[in-house]
């Protein structure tokens, strides 16, 4: 009987801690002792791990054995250290060999009967393996095509804890694999998002302005917010954004799937991301859920809509310091939550569409048809705050469908004629920004903005009477040459001429004619 030692690892929010599971088998009175700043889940393993050994035909003699999870400083959560504290205790035992399992990372759940069952957030940990060093990783079988997303390291797979020793032991090979992402679409195993198959912006009739309104928003990142009556059409337009949404890169996808992978939320047979995220939430939705939180805080909806939408329909029916949160990601692409075992940083790099009624029947300002008070209509909304507005880039004005619309027979733009633009569009940027780490013109800071967002006198002249008019705050002022920079792009136009800052302009005048009062 011996000491012995099996590598694992913990998430911490979105990042990977490299775990020693340290095992000591000694005379002493019999006893299965767990330490190491444990969660009542991993505390539990105590059971599942004698039972499951056990059960694999193996007796666990009547010894004093400790495990211990270093380092204790980190709270270990979750059922992943099943299989290394069972590999750690049967390696002190002798029954196999404990250099087998030099450099080797493990992490799996057992069932009572030995057999491994499959855990979340393998993409994060197998990449981390592969950046300290690791060759190889024992994952459960279910686990496998996640894991070969990551290049350069072996992936083991196994079903069950007596598959293991046998191959610790030297006596049976496991399956193994060696991938990486190119493999991975090579196999085809790249599954297309159903949704730009079924929904198309040639189904909607009308509304010009608005999909116009969209297009910019999409190629430049901008956050977009409708405002119109109900039945306008809102929702449609905003849930057919993804079919106009470029694709993602490699690195995008991988980096996507890792949000998605720690959250268990993820295609087990086709882990990987081809598709940008759109998240649709609903108005019940706690500052937590959107943002990421509990004691050990998880990725939010914010974080699950980095590289894609967040999509709030019906903005003012949202508590308004659940709408606030949004202020800081909004600004910065990121989320930043303290706790007391550390400081969290999430990905929140999205684009906001929102959609709203003018008041609470919908038809203002049409007074022969709106019944709203106008004390109604300015506590109405006064729940969307000036800063939270001045983080919008773009307001568009969705009017009611006239008849001649819905019934005409004139065949609309389809959404592929729309993302050609858009993909055209966003290659003019990174092919302006280069190297810097702006991806879209909504990333640009204000030295970057004079540098690539110069006007020329007359455009300058606009755009003072236009500050001075429609009183604009500094930040509003940037998010009009943002947006007039992008319009240009569409335009593959080296310069922002006047008539793309009237258009830019003309986007910041809906929420003045609504809150500018």
């Amino acid at each position: 009987m011996s000491f012995s030692t099996v590598l694992s690892a913990a998430i911490q929010g979105l990042h990977v801690e490299m775990i020693q599971v340290e095992a000591d088998v000694s005379n002493g009175l019999p006893m299965f002792h767990m330490v190491g700043y444990l969660s009542s889940e991993v505390k539990e393993a105590s059971e599942r791990v004698r039972t499951a050994i056990r059960n694999s035909g193996i007796q666990l003699p009547a010894k004093k054995m400790v495990i211990n999870l270093a380092p204790a400083t980190v709270r270990k959560r979750g059922a992943s250290f099943d299989l290394p504290i069972a590999l750690a205790v049967l390696a002190s035992m002798g029954i196999f060999p404990e250099e087998s399992l030099k450099d080797t990372l493990v992490i799996g759940e057992l069932s009572l009967d030995g057999s491994i069952k499959a855990v979340s957030g393998v993409l994060p940990v197998v990449m981390c393996a592969r950046e300290e060093g690791c060759k190889r990783c024992i994952l459960p079988r279910q686990n496998i095509q996640e894991g070969i997303l990551v290049q350069g390291i072996e992936i083991l797979g196994a079903d069950n804890l007596t598959e293991i020793c046998r191959c610790l032991n030297g006596e049976q090979e496991l399956e193994s694999f060696v991938g990486g992402i190119h493999h991975y679409y090579d196999r085809g195993c790249v599954q297309q998002n159903q949704k730009e198959e079924v929904l198309d912006y040639s189904d909607i009739q009308g509304q010009e302005a608005v999909k116009r309104a969209t297009e910019v928003a999409v190629a430049g990142g901008h956050n977009l917010l409708f405002v119109g009556p109900p039945g306008s059409g809102k929702s449609m337009i905003a849930k057919r954004v993804p079919t106009i949404l470029p694709p993602l890169t490699q690195e995008e996808s991988i980096e996507i799937t890792k949000i998605y992978s720690v959250l268990g939320m993820i295609d087990k047979e086709n882990p990987l991301m081809t598709g940008r995220p759109f998240r649709s939430v609903h108005h019940t939705v706690t500052k937590a859920a959107l943002i990421g939180g509990g004691m050990i805080p998880v990725p939010g909806e914010i974080s699950l809509a980095h590289g894609g939408v967040l999509f709030l329909d019906e903005l003012t029916e949202f508590q308004k310091p659940v709408l606030e949160v949004l202020r800081q990601p909004l600004e910065e692409g990121q989320i930043r939550i303290t706790r007391s075992q550390g400081n969290f940083v999430f990905p929140a790099n999205f684009i906001l569409i929102c959609a709203m009624n003018p008041c609470p029947c919908g038809n203002y300002p049409d007074f022969n048809r709106c019944t709203c008070t106008q004390a109604q209509i300015q506590q109405y909304l006064g729940k969307i705050s000036q800063p939270f507005l001045d983080r919008i880039d773009i307001c568009a004005e969705a009017p009611k469908i006239q008849y001649e619309m819905l019934a005409g027979a004139k065949k609309q733009e389809s959404s592929a004629r729309i993302r050609e633009r858009v993909c055209r569009a966003r290659e003019i940027q990174k092919k302006r920004y280069g190297q810097k780490r702006v991806l879209t013109n909504s990333m640009l800071n204000v030295n970057e903005l004079k540098e690539f967002c110069r006007l020329e006198r007359r455009e300058e002249a606009l755009m003072r009477q236009a500050f001075a008019s429609l009183g604009l705050t500094a930040r509003a002022y940037h998010k009009i040459l943002k947006v007039a920079r992008t319009i240009a792009d569409l335009d593959e136009s080296e310069k922002i001429e006047e008539s793309h800052l009237k258009e830019a302009i003309g986007y910041r005048t809906i929420d003045k004619k609504y809150w500018g009062r």
